[in-house]
């Protein structure tokens, strides 16, 4: 469709505007052109819907079309072809009679990629040479463009369009009456005989309508090379072979169970057929050849009808009117559009809508339903990769599509963050891993939902006629839902719910054809120039608005180089991770008051809208249906539910009193054979069958199913039965007694340990407990089994729900305003937060002061062991912490806590000892720090003089007793960075377990270096020699070590060894700290 730009309308329309503008603003003192913003008018100018009718009905539209269509041909011109003997086209493999006087003769092959091109090809080689010269190939890149509402750009920048074009011959606008001005007489289409393939012929004839559809009417110019999509192959030696997926189906539900003779392959595409296949194709090209021919306009009228968007609502008719089994008859030689179009197109635009819109029953598109599938049939509990697992699903469930499409909802039904599932079936483990949830019982591919799934997690497609979307809602809303339909109460209005989601959804003006909801993000004022974005709208991603903000930076250019127009902020700044959102933007403060006065949310794009007034699913009859709320699609599930329930229990009672029937059998038949009334071995099969028979056992015969074997899915296959005589036999062989060989074979084939007295009481107890649970079920209703399956559910949906919280807990990092800008140091006490839900903004803002405090807490204990000469205050109130710290007594937390101290502080290191960073290591447990009062309590430790000296520890909560760094350091960080602490080994390193480990916690040989800040402790510590420049302690003094604290009440320790050290210094500080931390590690149980 030709498209008009604003400069065309100049020529044709005129409008003059009397307005009255507030402190206008022009280029220049001619005051000809206003440069102020429309925004700023002061006035808008809306022209009545009148005015506008009346301009849509003149001429000026059709001159202006009509304008516009004649510069697209001319465009369209420069790509025209003509015919000549060679043209230069990649990948073709021109005919040699093609632009020749035999032109009319020769025809050209479109196939569905390269290897559809292969097989022509070879198929061509089966054709006398006189024959095959007039033979051309072209291979399609996939599907052509639509070029009834393609754009001029669109048209000329398509490739194909362009070499079909001149391969063929066309001219722009060309009136053909014959073919005799074309390089090509016949145009063939041989595409896959899918439904895609499908798609693929009508774009073709579409595109040769809308441009020449004058060669449409000539004869035989358009044709169709056919393969047959399904073969079956019988054990006999007999292949049939089928055109349509209806007419496989029909012939598959014929049989009646009985295709155990017969081999099914279906063929995903024309590269599945091997170059035999290909040669038997063009050897019968006349059956295999079909013409499409022109009737009268009703053709021209279906053609338009499955293409043109203007023809949306009849669209949407011609789909309701499908009825099932419609196929086009392959065995007739000529085609008409019409048919084409009504009896062939048709199937892909079902399986379009079925492939984009979910059913109400089971919430889930045919490529999800074979998944899980899939994930109930391989009773998938481990993890595996997407791409083994598409394999999977390939194979068993009869995927004939794309693996990508596959991969991707694969994916999808795996992904658990905002704005996607509510509950993900698939666990997401890694890139590139995914892992069923539980279904370890349920292989059915029918197998419906206790609540409707598709209003637990929503969906979106877009189909041929219709599109959908239905929001998500809260799992527990619907239970709560449920459980009032069963107790004949009313249900309550349910609204749109995300996980995780803080922001606020609120109820807009509600309408025939459903409601809108107005969703807000979280964004709050920090001080006059200062704001912090904590939650973004649904469905918009954190990548997207950083773009965003990044277009309204005062003074950036894009990458071309242009001011942006809007913009209004002076710099922002991103924290956050894939699940927690952050952004702090600095604004001037005339910038923050028009913002505020416009709104925030508004200003700052953090507004989107929900609607439920395009709810499309397909029924429990397979007809598409819009709902107008979601109580309505729940009422309708819930009915059609529980129905569900009444069959499962009649099914679940039938197989217990079935399964207690062979109980019953068994048991009889061991005792039996105990007892000596049943002899077994040293006879005849048949005569034993027949005393079987004749003592009233159950005849219980194996059941084989066909559909396994006629599906086009691969599935495991029983072994041909054992006849009497040795023989394999058919199932339905029956002896002159009328037993059958396979009626007793579930107590002949029990293993001869069942007859041992254990086995034999197993039995009776099975027998009994399926007694007991057939006598359960018979008083269980319909309702009690729901109730039943809802607990569950819940109960199940908590641990989810803890699990998920507690692994979002650990992924969320120090987010809120880490470093942030200079100016956010002024923060107001009560900072304003605008997002029209106080409860949420509350709970965020608790959330930002509790990660902001754990901040402060790890890097005022890390800022202990600075050593001297780094910035950092030396005279750190420490003991403040020590009356804020809690005492705690849970080894675990104290472990966790260290944990995440450590992953949220990053330890730098040396290049030689980056290494080790990366590995896992043992971790020390945070050790609590102990009142004064407490750690007087505690039995004094006493020190060997000879073996041992005071604690080698640092108590953290006393600045005095500070390690003093080496002097022999020379390198130093940079003032002001707490995170950094370079030249020093890594704490990992220092809780290496120590070779010898008999040390006692009692009996301990430390040196170390002479500390000032040990003038105020209560260790007495060996004078150091000022006439050695050694670091050693020479003497050492025996005296009361003060009271060693208990693990939970300990201080954390920090170590610091400088590399400057000697070799000897340093292995010997090594080899006494790692026995210090034997030690340790003998008293702490959880640290192993």
């Amino acid at each position: 469709m030709p498209t008009s730009k604003h400069t065309m309308w100049k020529n044709y329309l005129w409008v003059f505007v009397n307005a009255l503008i507030d402190n206008p603003a022009f280029d220049s003192q001619t005051k000809e052109t206003l440069t102020l913003r429309q925004s700023n008018f002061g006035s808008k100018c809306e022209l009545p819907e009148d005015y506008l009718k009346k301009v849509a009905k003149s001429d000026i539209v059709d001159n202006l079309l009509s304008w516009a269509k004649f510069k697209q041909d001319k465009e369209l011109k420069k790509s025209d072809g003509t015919k000549r003997g060679r043209v230069n086209i990649p990948k073709l493999e021109d005919a040699n009679e093609a632009g020749t006087k035999n032109s009319h003769k020769c025809t050209l092959i479109l196939t569905e990629g390269d290897s559809a091109k292969a097989l022509a090809i070879s198929g061509l080689g089966a054709l006398p040479q006189g024959i095959r010269d007039l033979y051309g190939v072209f291979p399609l890149r996939g599907k052509l463009l639509n070029v009834r509402e393609a754009t001029s750009k669109q048209l000329n920048e398509n490739k194909e369009i362009e070499s079909i074009k001149k391969i063929l011959g066309l001219q722009q606008n060309k009136q053909y009456e014959s073919v005799k001005a074309l390089r090509y007489g016949h145009l063939m289409i041989m595409t896959d005989q899918d439904y895609d393939g499908s798609h693929i012929k009508g774009l073709l004839i579409n595109f040769i309508y809308y441009f020449w559809p004058s060669l449409l009417k000539v004869p035989s110019f358009l044709l169709e090379f056919i393969t047959p999509i399904v073969k079956a192959t019988h054990s006999g030696g007999t292949v049939l072979s089928f055109y349509t997926m209806p007419e496989y189906y029909s012939w598959r539900e014929s049989l009646m169970g009985n295709a155990s003779s017969w081999t099914i392959k279906y063929y995903k595409g024309l590269g599945t057929n091997d170059k035999r296949e290909g040669k038997e194709y063009f050897r019968d090209i006349e059956k295999h050849k079909k013409d499409f021919i022109w009737v009268d306009d009703q053709d021209g009228n279906a053609i338009e009808l499955a293409f043109s968007k203007k023809k949306i609502e009849e669209r949407k008719n011609w789909l309701r009117q499908f009825q099932p089994g419609t196929h086009l008859d392959q065995k007739m030689k000529l085609i008409k559009y019409s048919d084409f179009i009504n009896k062939e197109l048709i199937l892909f635009s079902m399986a379009d809508v079925q492939r984009s819109i979910p059913s109400m029953i089971d919430g889930l598109k045919p490529a999800q339903r074979k998944i899980l599938f899939s994930c109930f049939k391989r009773n998938l509990v481990k993890d595996i990769k997407v791409s083994q697992f598409q394999g999977y699903v390939s194979e068993k469930s009869a995927y004939h599509h794309g693996d990508q499409s596959l991969n991707a909802t694969i994916i999808g039904m795996a992904q658990n963050f905002i704005g996607s599932n509510n509950i993900n079936l698939l666990a997401p483990k890694g890139q590139f891993g995914t892992r069923c949830m539980g279904g370890k019982d349920h292989a059915s591919p029918r197998y419906v939902p206790i609540i409707p799934l598709v209003l637990v997690n929503g969906c979106d497609g877009i189909g041929t006629g219709w599109s959908t979307s239905v929001p998500n809602y809260n799992p527990r809303d619907i239970v709560a839902n449920v459980r009032r339909l069963l107790n004949g109460e009313s249900m309550e209005p349910m609204h749109p719910w995300y996980r995780g989601f803080r922001g606020t959804i609120e109820k807009g003006a509600s309408k025939e054809s459903g409601a809108s909801y107005t969703v807000n993000g979280l964004i709050e004022e920090l001080n006059e120039t200062t704001l912090r974005i904590t939650e973004l709208p649904i469905r918009r991603w954190t990548d997207d608005y950083k773009e965003f903000l990044n277009s309204i930076i005062e003074g950036t250019r894009d990458e071309k180089g242009n001011l942006p127009k809007d913009a209004f902020i002076k710099d922002f700044k991103k924290y956050g991770d894939d699940v927690s959102v952050c952004f702090e933007v600095l604004l001037s403060e005339e910038k923050m008051k028009e913002a505020k006065d416009e709104g925030l949310l508004k200003k700052f794009k953090l507004t989107t809208t929900i609607s439920t007034s395009n709810m499309h699913l397909f029924d429990q009859k397979g007809m598409i249906k819009k709902y107008d709320s979601p109580e309505e699609i729940l009422e309708e599930f819930f009915h059609y539910r529980f129905e569900c329930y009444e069959k499962r229990k009649t099914l679940k009672l039938a197989d217990l009193e079935w399964e207690l029937l062979k109980l019953e059998n068994k048991v009889r038949f061991i005792l039996g054979v105990v007892k000596g009334e049943i002899i077994v071995s040293n006879r005849k099969r048949a005569d034993l069958l027949l005393e079987l028979q004749q003592k009233g056992f159950t005849p219980i015969p194996k059941n084989k199913s066909a559909e396994s074997m006629v599906a086009g899915a691969t599935d495991d296959t029983e072994e041909p039965e054992e006849s009497i005589d040795g023989k394999e036999e058919n199932p339905k062989t029956v002896s002159g007694n009328g037993v059958q060989a396979s009626d007793y074979e579930y107590l002949l084939s029990m293993p001869i340990g069942t007859l041992t007295l254990e086995k034999v009481q197993k039995l009776c107890d099975d027998k009994d407990k399926i007694d007991e649970e057939v006598k359960i079920l018979r008083n269980t209703t319909p309702k009690d089994l729901w109730m039943k399956d809802l607990d569950a559910f819940e109960s199940q949906l908590e641990k989810f729900e803890a699990e998920e919280e507690e692994e979002r807990q650990k992924s969320v990092s120090e987010v809120n305003g880490q470093g942030g800008f200079k100016v956010s140091r002024q923060a107001t006490k009560n900072p304003k937060k605008y997002n029209k839900a106080g409860k949420n903004a509350q709970a965020a803002a608790e959330t930002m002061g509790k990660s902001n405090r754990s901040a402060m807490e790890t890097e005022t204990v890390l800022e202990v062991g600075k050593p001297k000469g780094r910035a950092g205050s030396r005279n750190a109130p420490a003991k403040k912490q020590e009356k804020s710290s809690p005492v705690s007594e849970d080894d675990d937390e104290e472990v966790e806590s260290l944990k995440d101290r450590l992953k949220a502080y990053r330890l730098d290191s040396s290049p030689e000892q980056s290494t080790s960073m990366d590995t896992d290591v043992p971790q020390m447990p945070a050790k609590k720090e102990q009142s004064k009062r407490a750690a007087t309590q505690k039995k004094p430790m006493i020190a060997d003089s000879e073996n041992s000296e005071s604690e080698d520890e640092v108590d953290i909560n006393d600045d005095s007793e500070r390690a003093k760094p080496p002097a022999g350091s020379k390198k130093r960080g940079p003032a002001g960075k707490q995170s950094q602490v370079l030249n020093q080994k890594l704490l990992t390193d220092m809780l290496k377990p120590a070779e010898n480990s008999g040390i006692s916690p009692e009996k301990k040989v430390r040196k170390m270096r002479a500390s000032p800040f040990n003038k105020k402790s209560g260790s007495v510590l060996g004078r150091v020699s000022e006439e050695n420049e050694s670091t050693e302690i020479e003497e050492i003094t025996e005296v009361p070590a003060r009271a060693r604290p208990q693990r939970a009440n300990r201080g954390q320790t920090k170590y610091v060894i400088s590399d400057s050290e000697s070799d000897e210094a340093n292995e010997s500080s090594d080899q006494d700290n790692d026995s210090d931390f034997e030690s340790y590690h003998d008293n702490d149980s959880d640290f192993e």
